[in-house]
Parts: C-alpha cells; structure tokens; sequence
C-alpha cells in the first residue's frame, strides 16, 4: 500500500530489522502504517490492563554513527529543534551498536509526532550523506556462543556445534602471523613491526607516521571499526620526537588480538 521496499531481517534473533526504502513520500506512508499498527497492538494490549496511562508508541531507528552529529547539531541544536517542532521525544544512543558503526536513535510519542519527525530525520540524512565505510548492524541470535577447535568455527545451537565457514574463514586469516600484503605486492609497503607478550595478552605494533593516518581514519572512524569489529582493546602512543613511527597496544583474548592485528595489517 505505501509503494516502499520492505525487508525483514531473520527471524531467528530476539530483536529483527526493518529496513525500508523508496522515494521519501513512500518512505513515510510506511512509517505512518507502522505506526499506527503500533498504536493498535498498544490499544489491544490496555483492554484488560489495569493501567490508566497509555504508553507512547516507540520506534528504534539504525543510523550510521557518522550521521548523527548532523542529527544531533552544534550544541544539540538539531535534536532540540526536532523535538519542540514535532512534539516527539528523540534520544541518539551514545555508544555504536555490537560489532557495527550504526547507532539507535529512538523516536516515541504519537503516531503523528512520530512521522513528523522521522520526515525531519530524513531530510537531515539526505543533506549530510555518511562518510566512510559503514558496517550495519546485525542482530546477533540470542544465544549463540561461539567456540575455535582444530582450526575451524562452530556456533553452539541447543546441544550442537554447528561448523560455522565464514567464521572459520576469518579465524584463519586472523591466526596467520605473517603481515597481510596489499594484492600485486610481494612484500608490503611498508614494513610493520609486531612483538607480542602472550603471558598478558598484548601486542606492541609500531606502525609508520606515513600509515598511521589510514589506521586511525577520520575523527578516529577506522580505529573505532577495529576495536568494535575485533573486541580488543587498542591504545594509540602520542608521536615520540625523531621517531619514523607510532606505538599501537592492544589488549585482550588471544582471538581478540588476533583480529585486531589481521584488521590493522588489512588497512
């Protein structure tokens, strides 16, 4: 009815993604439907309820990180504006979501605040496009540990270990010592230096002023993917005087480390 694309993530996770596209007016017939179904299952939810106040209808929005200080504006100016114009209550979640660089931007109020103000969150992400790479947020089954054994990946569903290729893939890659080299390349540009302390899990690289920018990335965007992506802890030395490089430590599990590593030698 709304003309909009609609995909829904998977089913097999506690929370699911919506995503929606098409042209603006599409975009928001949907939303407008989405919330307004919302608001029924809300109405349906209060017959037999005992409580006299009726919640507000609650949307959780994905956006890319690099988006939302345009959303938010100097200051909070944005944000502010947004929510006085359109009468909803908008919070931009500080931290990114797991293993991504999106962040939740939640929405609540009425159905009619809610298009309002989705209308003005598109228009600030129309104007200010994101910069950068973005890794969207994937939810994550609810329980689904994951275990390395004999060189291969397996997720843990019910009794089962179920091998896993595409983690096995990454495991490898990031268990290979040796420096990535860029393709074409027989050695790498430059020469990255590794030293690693096993008996408490950290590694000293030191990496090349002429590099260093390509790791760090803007505004600190790329080391912020690599610490999300890797789940290491990574601390960057200030330059040193007369030195040709910069000291990286990371910190964490072995696997942590290792992908960490594989991912800085990548960038």
């Amino acid at each position: 009815q709304s003309g909009a694309r609609i995909n829904i993530s998977e089913g097999t996770c506690p929370e699911r993604i919506v995503t929606i596209t098409g042209p603006t007016d599409a975009i928001f017939k949907a939303f407008s439907m989405i919330a307004l179904k919302f608001e029924e299952d809300i109405n349906a939810s209060m017959t037999n309820s005992t409580v006299t106040s009726k919640p507000p209808v609650t949307l959780r929005l994905v956006v890319p990180a690099s988006q939302c200080g345009s959303l938010i504006g100097k200051g909070g100016s944005k944000i502010k504006e947004i929510r006085e114009s359109t009468g909803a209550q908008v919070q931009v979640a500080g931290d990114m979501l797991p293993n991504s660089t999106e962040r939740a931007v939640t929405i609540s109020g009425t159905p009619d605040a809610i298009i309002q103000c989705v209308k003005q969150i598109c228009v600030v992400m129309l104007e200010s496009p994101p910069k950068g790479a973005t890794i969207p947020y994937r939810p994550k089954p609810a329980s689904a540990p994951i275990i390395f054994a004999g060189g291969q990946a397996f997720t843990i569903q019910g009794q089962y270990a179920i091998p896993h290729p595409d983690l096995t893939k990454l495991h490898q890659l990031a268990m290979q010592h040796p420096p990535f080299t860029p393709l074409g390349q027989t050695t790498p540009g430059f020469p990255v230096k590794w030293f690693l302390l096993v008996s408490v899990a950290l590694i000293s690289v030191f990496v090349p002023l002429q590099l260093i920018g390509c790791i760090i990335g803007r505004q600190g965007s790329k080391i912020n993917e690599i610490r999300q992506m890797s789940g290491a802890q990574i601390k960057i030395a200030n330059a040193t005087e007369g030195s040709a490089e910069r000291q990286v430590t990371i910190t964490g599990s072995p696997a942590n480390i290792s992908l960490a590593q594989y991912l800085i030698n990548a960038r």
